[in-house]
């Protein structure tokens, strides 16, 4: 159980694997990481990294393979299903990749923002939102009616309304020029400022301008966090280190000495005769 309160989410050990026992592909292997409230999170890494696993996951919508995952306090492995609707309806908000899955086909825009205010029991000004995001006269209509981007922009409304705890986005800003792009990422903005855990994949350099926190995965593994205090590797519960690739090609037989004394632990080449 997470013990600080500024932890949203904690990981531990995660793992996810999808398919059959002949066909596994191992998406996520070992992490270890904390999404902190009042704070805009972005995870970035190649594409087959992980990213979209791991914030399926934050947001409580898929279950680990092994490890665990807590979400403001809800075990997500442990949880009933009534348990997870009920946190992913009033307290954790999401963003899929593909913006059309969180819209309702038969509602329109101002009827989506009303119907996300009424699960958080919040009172809001939809026309406000909908002028912020740059999608005035676009309020009476549906989904159908709107290209990807304008649905992008819908989706992260809906996400945004009544103060989510954690608010979980992949890749919001795909379909987006810069000047909406822009308008999405300060309403992100904004919901972590009062107090709310947001996290955002992306490949966006934008988008890594705005965070307060980048989470850098490779191969299924955290390799790198960046944030105020500059930038950090990982080492997970079982020891092991993420090289960034530019020490990883000092390495090239994958094979390190490992030295401790009253400097530090210094890693060298078995052939290094220093």
């Amino acid at each position: 159980m997470a013990t600080d309160d500024r932890v949203a989410v904690a990981c531990r050990s995660v793992v996810r694997v999808y398919g059959r026992a002949t066909e596994e592909t191992q998406a996520l292997k070992g992490i270890d990481a904390e999404i902190h409230r009042g704070q805009l999170t972005v995870v970035t890494g190649p594409s087959g990294s992980g990213k979209s696993s791991l914030l399926s996951l934050v947001a409580a919508r898929d279950e680990p393979s092994a490890g665990w995952v807590e979400v403001l306090g809800v075990d997500v492995g442990g949880a009933s299903p009534r348990q997870l609707r009920s946190l992913r309806r009033t307290r954790v908000s999401w963003v899929p990749q593909r913006a059309s899955a969180a819209l309702f086909p038969h509602l329109t825009v101002l009827d989506h923002l009303s119907q996300a205010a009424s699960w958080r029991s919040a009172r809001v000004d939809p026309r406000e939102l909908v002028a912020r995001l740059g999608l005035t006269g676009c309020g009476d209509r549906r989904p159908a009616a709107h290209s990807g981007g304008e649905q992008q922009r819908v989706a992260v409304a809906m996400a945004a309304v009544g103060r989510p705890e954690v608010l979980v986005a992949d890749e919001p800003t795909a379909e987006l020029d810069a000047e909406h792009a822009e308008a999405v990422l300060m309403l992100l903005a904004d919901v972590a400022a009062r107090g709310g855990a947001v996290v955002v994949s992306s490949h966006d350099p934008r988008v890594v301008r705005h965070a307060d926190r980048v989470l850098h995965l490779r191969h299924g593994v955290l390799a790198e966090e960046r944030g105020s205090g500059g930038s950090v590797t990982f080492i997970d519960s079982s020891g092991r280190v993420q090289l960034p690739p530019e020490a990883l090609e000092a390495f090239p037989d994958q094979r390190a000495v490992v030295r401790i004394d009253d400097d530090g632990v210094h890693l060298t080449r078995p052939d290094d005769p220093s």
